[in-house]
């Protein structure tokens, strides 16, 4: 299996959440507060410079205001 870190879907992902975070209104500094995160933590899974796991990603979406699922379901269409 390759690695994820720079891989398609892990790119895809960062878009979604990157979108989704604009969409809302969010900077990277005001999600990072929520999440209680400093803002580089964003900036860093953002550009790919780090991975998020499952338990993150579902904090993320929370913070954010979105379905988990739907997300989900966005990269599955694109596989």
């Amino acid at each position: 299996m390759p690695k994820s870190l720079r891989s398609p879907r892990q790119h895809r992902l960062m878009e979604l959440l990157i979108a989704a975070r604009r969409g809302e209104g969010l900077t990277q500094a005001t999600l990072a507060e929520r999440l209680g995160k400093p803002q580089s933590y964003v900036a860093k899974y953002e550009t790919g410079e780090r991975r998020i796991d499952v338990i993150e990603f579902l904090d993320i979406t929370t913070a954010i205001g979105l379905d988990a699922a739907d997300i989900l379901a966005s990269l599955m269409e694109d596989h």
